[in-house]
């Protein structure tokens, strides 16, 4: 029996109207702050985040913003859609969103460069810079982002020679904790290598100029092969595709091998009933897991077989179609990047250790490559790196997993994601970074009072 899937890549990992009402005069602005001022709890996309900020603002303009950051008392935390799993965002003072602050502002057509609003979420620039005949130079696999948001966390995509998101900015416009609005650029050296990646330690960024190429279409290819087989063909699977990635099976052998290519074939279509599909998949891994956990051996040659059965059909379209993939299913992840020749054992062991533990988890384990940037808090500062996420269904304890998981990305010299949870502080991250003191500097020269560092941040920076 053949199982054929045709479905968004990611359901086999996750399943794998306020501003309206002012627009139509419902609502006066200053109303509108009013009711977003309103003491209520805010949770991130998994739930394990949470606060009650005293206030929660949305300006309207960048004059706006200035002056909300300037005046506000207590700490003042960027918020964009929640999908970040560590602590970046939480403070019972001010959230501050921008996601008035959102859309394409302009384009170079020469330049192939786009400006877009601070608060624009990801999934809205595919076909604005679609219609402009621009296109992302690459994306990461799902688009709920802001850009503020993503850019802040140095949120990555896949691929030898394509670097994370952040390096694709060629300016921004930051709104300081002061009120002051610096066009920063590869111009301003020091404070572009700082603001890029920020976790949001220096203010608010109210505009993002990226660097884009000629709008185009991918072609997704996807194979069930043996782990070991992928692993040990590695460097031509990496190096003979524009974007690659596999999703290696936990308690099995195989992984799903996933190409993305640029094509000139015409699109075709990827519906709602190959959707299904990827979630009728997923349900099987889940109830393997659910009634097989105490016998591991057969869960095993269970999982094995389903894998061995699966086939998937190419999906081709455009670009930000293709990257892109639908979230139905709640988890929370921890991510390090390990330089990228250490990649294959890192998994190894990290499956390994699975295996041998019999952890309680039935997600697949995420592994992409990215190229090396120069940002100072980039993760993938001066070296090219293999990216390994290891992911928790949200209604199981993530703790023992990542407890047991997260030294083997220490034993590679692994550096954790931002927006992923993680337990080191300050005093470790810094050995990881060259530049880490430079950031500091930077950070204390535009935030001497420490008004948007909220206790996580505190311990990131080791700042009392």
């Amino acid at each position: 029996m053949s199982i054929d899937v045709n479905h968004r890549r990611r359901n086999l990992l996750a399943g794998l109207g306020m501003v309206g009402m002012l627009g139509s005069g419902g609502l006066s602005r200053a109303a509108l702050n009013r009711c977003l001022a309103t003491p209520a709890v805010w949770k991130n996309w998994s739930g394990t985040q949470s606060c009650m900020p005293a206030e929660r603002l949305s300006p309207a303009s960048e004059d706006e913003l200035a002056s909300l950051l300037k005046n506000a008392r207590g700490t003042v935390r960027p918020v964009g859609s929640g999908h970040s799993f560590s602590a970046v965002v939480p403070t019972d003072d001010t959230l501050l969103s921008v996601s008035r602050l959102a859309g394409l502002l302009r384009h170079d057509a020469q330049a192939k460069t786009a400006t877009f609003g601070g608060g624009t979420l990801l999934s809205k620039t595919g076909q604005p810079l679609r219609n402009v005949g621009l296109g992302m130079q690459n994306m990461p696999d799902i688009d709920y982002q802001t850009l503020g948001g993503l850019y802040a966390t140095s949120t990555h995509g896949t691929g030898v020679n394509h670097p994370s998101m952040s390096a694709q900015l060629t300016a921004m416009r930051l709104i300081t904790p002061a009120g002051d609005a610096l066009d920063i650029s590869a111009a301003t050296p020091e404070l572009f290598n700082a603001a890029r990646v920020s976790l949001g330690a220096l203010g608010v960024a109210s505009e993002f100029t990226v660097q884009c190429q000629s709008s185009y279409r991918l072609k997704e290819s996807m194979q069930i092969r043996r782990t070991e087989e992928i692993l040990e063909d590695i460097e031509s699977l990496i190096t003979g595709n524009d974007h690659w990635e596999m999703q290696a099976l936990t308690h099995s052998d195989y992984a799903l091998a996933i190409a993305l290519n640029e094509t000139d074939e015409p699109a075709n279509s990827s519906g709602s009933e190959a959707e299904e599909g990827g979630n009728e998949y997923l349900a099987m891994i889940e109830a393997l897991h659910k009634y097989g956990a105490n016998f591991p051996a057969l869960r095993r040659k269970l999982f094995n077989l389903i894998a061995g059965q699966v086939a998937f059909n190419d999906r081709v379209g455009d670009s930000h179609a293709i990257y892109a993939n639908v979230r139905n299913v709640r988890f929370n992840e921890m991510e390090y990047q390990v330089p990228r020749e250490a990649g294959p054992d890192c998994l190894r062991e990290i499956l390994s250790v699975i295996h041998g533990k019999n952890l309680a988890t039935w997600f697949p384990i995420e592994y992409r490559y990215v190229k090396a940037d120069d940002i100072w808090l980039s993760q993938f500062q001066g070296r090219d790196s293999a990216s390994i996420s290891v992911h928790q269904y949200y209604e199981m304890d993530y703790h023992e997993l990542f407890a047991i998981i997260e030294p083997i990305f220490w034993k590679y010299g692994g550096r954790p994601h931002w927006g992923k949870l993680h337990t080191l502080n300050g005093r470790q991250l810094k050995s990881l970074y060259p530049h880490w003191q430079d950031f500091q500097q930077v950070r204390e020269a535009l935030d001497p009072t420490g008004k948007m560092l909220n206790p996580h941040l505190r311990s990131l920076f080791t700042v009392a």
